[in-house]
C-alpha cells in the first residue's frame, strides 16, 4: 500500500457494499478507512456527530452510504458533508437508488443528490442502483419455507450483482477526476421477475423454490412486526409496488461504461452463490 495515496473513508464497511468497495480499493494498493458502528476501524454513528470528524481525520475521498431504514436524513447527511469538506475532503462516491434522479427533492436520497451537486468545493459520482441480487441471499428475498414472498406480482427487474456496484465504486474512488460529476444508473443484463428468479436458485441450488406474490399490506405489517419502521415499510411498499406495476429497473451499460466489464447475470450470481441456500437455509 501507497501511504502516499489519498485516504478514502468507506462509510457502512461492515455491509453489503461497503464491505466489498473496501476490498477492492486495498485489492489495488490504496489506503482505506473503514468507518461503521462497530466491527471497523473508524466508529461511525450516523446520530453521535462527534463521530464524524475522528472518521474524517486526513480523509481526500468518501464512500457515501446514508442512514438505513430511514427516510429522513438528508439533514443529518449534508452535516457530515460540510464536516468532510472542512477536513480537507474533495470527493464523495454516494450510493443512492435507482430512479432516484426523477423523485421529489424533499426525498431523503435526492435531497442528498441535490446538496452534492451544489456544493463546488466536491467532486462527485452517484450510484443508483436496481435491487441487489443479494438480497435473495442476504436479506428480505432470502427463500423461507421453500419460498420467496414479497408482492411483486408480475413485474421485473433488473436485479445487480453488489459486486458490480462495488466495482464501480471503487473506480469511481479510485480515480475521481475520470468520474467527476458522473450519474450511473447500475442493472444487471437482464430483467427478471421475481418468479424467474426463483427457478434459477431452484435449479442451481437444487431446492424447489415458489414464489408466492402476497398481499402488499398484509407484508409491509409482517416486515413492521418483525422490527422494520413504519415510515421505512411504507417506502418498501413503494418499492414492491414499482415492480408490480411493471416500472421497475430495465438493463443498462452503465457498470461496463465506468468499469470496462460488463455486468454479471444472475445465473452466474447464483451458481456462485448456490451453498447461501441449502436445504438447511430455506426453511
Amino acid at each position: 500500500m501507497n501511504t502516499s495515496d489519498p485516504l478514502t473513508l468507506v462509510l457502512g464497511s461492515t455491509g453489503k457494499t461497503g464491505s466489498r468497495v473496501a476490498r477492492r480499493l486495498l485489492s489495488r494498493g490504496l489506503p482505506v478507512r473503514t468507518a461503521a458502528r462497530s466491527g471497523a476501524a473508524a466508529h461511525f454513528d450516523w446520530d453521535d456527530p462527534q463521530t464524524y470528524a475522528p472518521a474524517l481525520d486526513g480523509v481526500r475521498r468518501v464512500y457515501l452510504i446514508g442512514p438505513v431504514m430511514r427516510t429522513d436524513f438528508a439533514g443529518q447527511v449534508s452535516e457530515f458533508l460540510d464536516q468532510a469538506e472542512d477536513a480537507g475532503a474533495r470527493h464523495v462516491t454516494y450510493l443512492s437508488a435507482y430512479g432516484t434522479d426523477s423523485a421529489p427533492p424533499e426525498t431523503a436520497m435526492r435531497g442528498v443528490e441535490l446538496d452534492l451537486l451544489a456544493r463546488p468545493g466536491l467532486t462527485h459520482a452517484i450510484l443508483r442502483p436496481a435491487w441487489f441480487m443479494q438480497n435473495f441471499s442476504e436479506t428480505f428475498l432470502k427463500p423461507v419455507g421453500g419460498a420467496i414472498v414479497v408482492p411483486a406480482g408480475d413485474g421485473a427487474e433488473a436485479f445487480v450483482d453488489a459486486e458490480d456496484i462495488a466495482a464501480v465504486a471503487s473506480a469511481t474512488l479510485a480515480d475521481p477526476q475520470a468520474h467527476a460529476g458522473a450519474q450511473y444508473a447500475l442493472t444487471g443484463p437482464e430483467a427478471l421477475t421475481i418468479s424467474e428468479a426463483a427457478k434459477i436458485i431452484s435449479e442451481v441450488s437444487g431446492q424447489a423454490i415458489d414464489y408466492i406474490d402476497i398481499d402488499r399490506d398484509e407484508w409491509i405489517a409482517g416486515a413492521v412486526a418483525g422490527g422494520v419502521p413504519a415510515a421505512y415499510g411504507a417506502v418498501l411498499g413503494v418499492l414492491t409496488e414499482t415492480i408490480a406495476s411493471g416500472r421497475g429497473s430495465r438493463p443498462g451499460n452503465d457498470i461496463e461504461k465506468a468499469t470496462g466489464a460488463p455486468s454479471e447475470s444472475f445465473a452466474n450470481f447464483a451458481r456462485r452463490t448456490a451453498a447461501a441456500w441449502a436445504a438447511n437455509e430455506t426453511r
